[in-house]
């Protein structure tokens, strides 16, 4: 029998510093939907960390569903939920409600319209306070923060024009439109940000 599962390296290396500041700002109950689940190695690591809270990811991508609903079937974790296909440019999504957002490496890795679907839907759904949480390399000022970010910001246009690191400036101006307010900045490992807004 095929192992559907997907293994990101940078998971297990990334994983504790994002999971210690998930701690500190979801909510201690409710419902957290992940966007963009990849692999589902986060889903299955971070579910059982934070239970009660309950975790919903889900992907655009059938594979990445595939190797999220493996993981979660090799977590065995009541508050993992079935992963579910959700993508982001479009609405609307096939959930009414949640309590918080995360988001770990994707808006670099999609076209900006992704991070515009990302923000206009979590204005839609999140509640008075709720957060929208996203990870991994940001320009700041219009800078990047690293060579190796820029190195990497190079690949990914190589690879795909739409794609490439965004501005931490430019997606908060972004996510104000939708009604966030930049709570926190928290610098982590490898030159990556975990950036935390607020619903209004």
């Amino acid at each position: 029998m095929t192992d559907a599962r997907r293994h990101a390296p940078a998971t297990s290396r990334n994983r504790d510093p994002i999971l210690a500041v998930l701690r500190r700002v979801l909510p201690p109950a409710g419902l957290v939907l992940e966007i963009a689940s990849g692999s589902g190695e986060h889903a299955a690591y971070f579910a059982p960390a934070l239970a009660p809270l309950c975790w919903q990811p889900s992907d655009g991508d059938q594979d990445a569903l595939a190797s999220i609903a493996a993981h979660a079937a090799t977590a065995q974790c009541p508050s993992l939920q079935a992963p579910i296909k959700l993508d982001a440019t479009a609405w609307p999504w096939p959930i009414t409600a949640t309590d918080a957002i995360v988001c770990i490496n994707m808006i670099h890795i999609s076209p900006w319209r992704a991070a515009e679907g990302l923000a206009a839907g979590a204005g839609r759904l999140l509640p008075p306070a709720g957060v929208l949480f996203l990870y991994g390399p940001f320009m700041r000022a219009g800078r990047h923060t690293a060579p190796s970010n820029e190195a990497f910001d190079r690949s990914l246009r190589q690879r795909d024009p739409a794609w490439g690191v965004r501005d931490v400036d430019v997606v908060t101006a972004l996510a104000q439109t939708s009604g966030f307010d930049l709570d926190e900045i928290v610098e982590m490992p490898a030159n990556n940000l975990s950036v935390v807004f607020r619903k209004r």
